[in-house]
């Protein structure tokens, strides 16, 4: 388990460990991605274990989706450079946490951290993170409804 950090506080504990529930999906266009894989999938499996603790490590998936050039578009036209994006998929329980707002606050900022790791601080202000929350009950694996509970 993660030692409790002075300014964030303690790592996000869960009722149900065992749940496969945390993935994370970054975006970036295909040319600037390739070649980071490697670097990339450690930095944003860090990032989930930094804030909810070193039992989550090894149910982190991580997708790396690379976007080709002409089909990433802003106001309507197509962009030669965009920051990477991070889609953060977890248990919808963790927004009504007493604590939500600080588990908020760290996540986005281990993504931000762990994205300009790799990509550097030039996209820092760029970087958008996205918090999408699953109730278990909406979600499957292996062809059978997960629950709280669960194994």
């Amino acid at each position: 388990m993660l030692a409790d950090d002075p300014v964030t506080g303690p790592p996000l504990q869960s009722d149900t460990e065992e749940l496969p529930m945390p993935h994370v999906t970054l975006y970036a266009l295909e040319e600037e991605l390739v070649g980071h894989e490697p670097h990339l999938i450690e930095e944003l499996t860090n990032a989930v274990a930094s804030v909810y603790g070193a039992w989550a490590r090894s149910s982190v998936d991580v997708r790396l989706i690379g976007v080709p050039t002409g089909r990433w578009a802003r106001g309507g036209a197509a962009v030669a450079a965009a920051a990477p994006s991070v889609t953060f998929g977890m248990r919808e329980e963790v927004f009504a946490r007493e604590d939500a707002a600080r588990v908020i606050a760290q996540l986005v900022s281990a993504f931000t951290e762990a994205v300009t790791a790799v990509f550097g601080e030039d996209c820092r202000d760029e970087v958008l993170v996205e918090l999408v929350g699953q109730p278990t009950s909406r979600s499957g694996l292996g062809g059978k409804v997960i629950s709280v509970g669960s194994k």
